[in-house]
């Protein structure tokens, strides 16, 4: 790719190691501040052809040959549209420090009111990034082109933060110059907010170029009275190879840096290997679990979603009329 990225060779880090530790009250949730109205990025995102009718559908494990025992560690980064989210640096430390791939679903604007922990997550070979909706909305409720921004704002938002990245021609945590590439110049993965979708959000999610990715095993951390150790033996009860395991680094993975020193040992030790979600499901000889609903552990049960973002996008809309002449338009979603 031209332009920009044909600079010389960097000869500074990115950022200084104190500045990748990150700071414990990183994870804390700030709430209804008029910094949380963030006005979406403008235009379009790279252009890539609508899924084929066997990639649509969510994809809740992967299915692999005998003897290969990868498994996926996802962490999502939800942002609703009263708050600014957290940053879990407790939890991207650890994975650092165990050297364990992951892969992150972002919400599009938290990418942009976390612009450095954004981009050292993007920077950092151990990572991958997926696409979690721009304000977190559940998108069983949404139609028309309220539905479309949900996806696409993220996308863009993405796109400005690995372009700004690029931009800088600076050292990465790996020594190496952070530079755009097919596989990272957009993303290509998607997790709805709620783990709830019908079969109009699947076909939005798809017409981008984009799979919808569930998981099959929960870790629970939403809950704060899930401890550190029933958070580990919650995972290791259910963990099997193929496995793609959600979690929390917002802020409301209440005790999950405490249970992953825990787990990890135990899965490293069980034989596990950890891979990225683009790993696990380009596997040789992977077969994705593909199901026309999203569901947590049984079919419907995360269709109660639906009544609570209706009443979170009450609030919502009383947020964004007290504060969004100060950020700019929204993507306040219409009245039910």
């Amino acid at each position: 790719m031209g332009g920009i990225f044909e600079q010389p060779q960097a000869s500074t880090q990115c950022w200084p190691a104190y500045a990748l530790q990150g700071h414990a009250d990183d994870k804390t949730i700030r709430k209804n501040i008029p910094q949380a109205v963030v006005a979406p990025p403008q235009g379009d995102p790279l252009p890539y052809p609508p899924l084929a009718s066997g990639e649509r559908g969510a994809i809740r494990r992967v299915d692999l040959p005998k003897g290969d025992n990868r498994i996926a560690l996802t962490f999502d980064l939800c942002e609703q549209p009263d708050e600014i989210a957290g940053y879990d640096s407790g939890i991207v430390n650890y994975l650092r420090q165990a050297n364990v791939k992951a892969t992150f679903f972002s919400g599009g604007k938290w990418f942009l009111t976390h612009k450095d922990q954004a981009q050292q997550l993007i920077a950092d070979p151990l990572f991958e990034m997926g696409n979690h909706a721009w304000e977190h909305r559940n998108l069983r409720i949404l139609s028309g082109d309220t539905l479309v921004n949900e996806i696409k704002y993220t996308q863009l938002a993405y796109e400005q933060r690995a372009t700004e990245l690029a931009a800088r021609q600076c050292l990465a945590r790996d020594g190496q110059k952070f530079s755009i590439r097919d596989s990272n110049k957009r993303l290509f993965l998607f997790r709805f907010p709620f783990g709830a979708c019908n079969p109009a959000a699947l076909d939005a999610v798809a017409q981008q170029g984009l799979l919808s990715i569930q998981w099959d095993v929960s870790s629970g951390d939403p809950s704060k009275g899930a401890s550190a150790a029933l958070i580990a033996s919650e995972v290791l009860r259910h963990v099997r190879a193929g496995s793609i395991i959600l979690f929390h680094a917002n802020g409301r993975g209440w005790h999950s840096a405490e249970a992953l020193p825990l787990l990890i040992p135990k899965l490293k030790a069980a034989g596990f290997k950890f891979a990225t979600i683009s790993e696990l499901l380009y596997a040789s000889g992977a077969k994705w679990d593909v199901r026309p609903v999203c569901f947590d552990s049984k079919p419907n049960d995360t269709d109660h979603y639906d009544d609570l973002a209706r009443k979170l996008d009450v609030r919502f809309r009383e947020f964004t009329a007290r504060f969004a002449k100060k950020a700019g338009p929204t993507n306040a979603a219409p009245a039910p």
